[in-house]
């Protein structure tokens, strides 16, 4: 039976990770578990502030609900302003995955296939060397 060898582990298991982390569900459930995973690690209590989405059209009239907004706003970019590590902290918090969920399902296939093609052909590599 055929056994990889210590290069051939670190391809597969770097292979797996990425796709694993990668992988988003889709555009209705949210990020893929490596952003899940960047989000809580730059804010595990979920202490930042959150960047308000834009006040919908139908509540301008409402002073209340702009009175709420604009303190959610100003308390983001109070501690935006604050530090550069807050800052850089909030950017991460907020950062999406980089790709389209389908294009980014595409290239982790891709990588995985490349992968697959890479540890064969350490393993044809190794046996003409014996």
């Amino acid at each position: 039976m055929w056994q990889p060898n210590r290069p051939q582990w670190w391809i597969i298991s770097a292979i797996a990770a990425l796709v694993v982390l990668g992988w988003s569900p889709d555009r209705e459930n949210g990020p893929s578990l490596g952003m899940k995973a960047l989000h809580w690690a730059v804010d595990p209590w979920n202490r930042l502030a959150a960047l308000p989405p834009p006040l919908p059209l139908g509540l301008d009239d409402n002073g209340d609900a702009v009175a709420a907004h604009d303190a959610l706003e100003a308390e983001y970019y109070r501690q935006y302003s604050s530090s550069s590590t807050a800052r850089a902290r909030l950017t991460l918090k907020n950062a999406r995955d980089p790709l389209d969920p389908i294009t980014q399902r595409q290239v982790l296939i891709g990588v995985a296939v490349f992968g697959v093609l890479l540890v064969w052909r350490l393993d044809t590599i190794e046996r003409r060397a014996r």
